[in-house]
């Protein structure tokens, strides 16, 4: 047993991605004594906290003497404050671990050790590189139906859980992602809300995509509420946009997407998992999943789709969920915007009816928003489609929208890239394929999503004709160092835009 070590605290003021670090210098004599070094883990104990945190060694002129650093996020979960004497042992050894090895080797997990590996990642006893590995390990199809029944109920025990009596029926719906532009989220719940449906949207940000639902949403309005702020704002509106990072709402899922987003992975059978835990989360009962198929999207057969597809409804039976799943065209972007501002425009000027707005947005929104209104119903896609048209053109969904915007916290001001450039066709002819996975990179490389004004706008989309000098797209970005760097991948990538006779 490792006898007290107390060390002085102080705050290094480092942002480690979210990863507790803490920071020891190379003469400690509490190095020496545990024989801790660079990676190891320790627990550190102050007032009856404990944190586990990745050890960095750092040379003696970094820290005074008898001092242990922080980085910000370990110093904000352990509470600390300057001159703090913390004690410092050896991290409890994760008996989860020995599970997570088991999957390493391709083995399959019940549901003990999946539940064991989710609690101690839940309570951050892992670091990073562990995630990683567990992620890794069930990327691709690594994951038996089985296993993503017990790792999505594992998720949602994890959280807080919304209720709504009184409903029956609450809907949710979501995109599996791989399309540029594809923000059809918020017009679908303006649309199903407006016709007495009860949608609490809760969404995620980015993973892999130049903007989640959550990023776009951000830009206009307030989308951090409390679980009592959301349940208000429904018993108003019938619906809400927000993020549910914000309210504990199968929180272990949050730690996930912070390493899948670093590993630019998102795995399918932690994809179902993660969507269906949040849905489960959030009291809903009926749920839509759209998954687009196409050469560049992140479904790319209609094979995967169809097996994806069973995967979500035999997850959720077993889990009580209702769910229907639309196969559709993931083969091109879907509207013009790319990025959290530009796709924010594009719902604005759907719900406002727009003459410019895109049509290819407008109408796959009222495809996705009748199945919800036949999934409710029951009295066919054709007359819900009908209804859903009617909602929008007649301005309903865009009150609608507002009134949930107003209850959110109001509108905010849509922020401006401060440089814009224009890109033009080299050659004339017809664009016969866009390259949807080149144009999410390119609009990352400008600073989306975290730089929200960030992306890019499309001039054209496939089957349009072109003439040589005709615009292409217009790069948004922040600041010229963005740009460069966006504009040099374009350069190198000219034939993402596929232009032929």
């Amino acid at each position: 047993m490792s006898k007290q070590h107390h060390l002085i605290a102080m705050d290094m003021g480092i942002d480690t991605h979210q990863e507790p670090v803490v920071y020891m210098r190379n003469d400690c004599h509490i190095c020496r004594a545990e024989g801790f070094m660079a990676n190891s883990r320790v627990a550190i104990e102050l007032r009856g906290r404990l944190l586990i945190a990745t050890l960095n060694v750092v040379e003696q002129y970094v820290l005074p003497r008898h001092h242990i650093g922080f980085s910000q996020v370990a110093a904000k979960r352990l509470g600390i404050v300057y001159g703090d004497k913390v004690q410092v042992k050896h991290a409890p050894v994760l008996l989860s671990v020995s599970a997570l090895r088991k999957k390493i080797y391709g083995n399959e997990l019940n549901e003990a050790e999946i539940q064991s590996i989710i609690g101690d990642i839940n309570t951050h006893r892992y670091s990073d590189i562990e995630i990683a590995s567990f992620l890794s390990a069930c990327a691709g199809h690594r994951l038996s139906s089985s296993e993503i029944i017990f790792l999505t109920r594992s998720m949602v025990d994890c959280g807080k859980r919304l209720e709504w009596p009184g409903h029956e029926q609450v809907f949710d719906k979501h995109c599996i992602g791989g399309l540029p532009g594809n923000r059809t989220t918020p017009l679908v719940v303006a649309i199903v809300s407006a016709a007495g449906l009860i949608i609490p949207k809760t969404s995620s940000r980015s993973i892999t995509s130049p903007a989640g639902t959550a990023d776009t949403m951000e830009t206009l309005t307030n989308i951090e509420l409390s679980l009592d702020e959301i349940q208000t704002v429904v018993a108003h509106t019938g619906a809400c946009l927000v993020w549910g990072g914000a309210v504990n709402l199968s929180p272990v899922d949050e730690v996930l997407i912070r390493v899948e987003r670093a590993l630019d992975l998102d795995g399918e059978g932690q994809l179902i998992a993660s969507v269906l835990s949040k849905k489960i989360a959030a009291g809903s009962t009926h749920v839509l999943i759209d998954i687009p198929v196409g050469e560049t999207a992140k479904v790319r057969t209609q094979v995967d789709a169809k097996r994806i597809s069973a995967l979500f409804v035999e997850v959720g039976a077993a889990l009580g969920l209702a769910v229907r799943c639309i196969i559709s065209d993931g083969s091109r972007p879907v509207g013009s915007g790319i990025g959290p501002v530009e796709e924010i425009r594009d719902v604005l000027a759907v719900l406002q009816n727009h003459k410019d707005a895109p049509q290819d947005l407008r109408q796959r929104a009222l495809f996705l928003a009748a199945q919800l209104l036949d999934f409710a119903h029951g009295k066919g896609v054709d007359e819900a489609l009908i209804l859903a048209t009617s909602v929008l053109d007649s301005g309903r969904a865009w009150q609608q929208f507002q009134h949930i915007i107003d209850r959110q916290g109001g509108r905010k001001e849509l922020l401006q890239a401060k440089h814009q450039d224009i890109q033009h066709s080299l050659q004339s002819g017809t664009l016969y394929d866009l390259d949807n996975r080149r144009l999410s990179r390119l609009a990352k490389l400008a600073g989306a999503p975290g730089e929200a004004c960030a992306g890019l706008r499309l001039h054209v989309n496939v089957g349009d004709k072109v003439k040589q000098g005709d615009p292409l797209f217009t790069l948004f970005t922040a600041s010229l160092g963005e740009r460069d760097y966006a504009l040099s991948y374009y350069r190198d990538n000219f034939d993402m835009f596929e232009i032929g006779d």
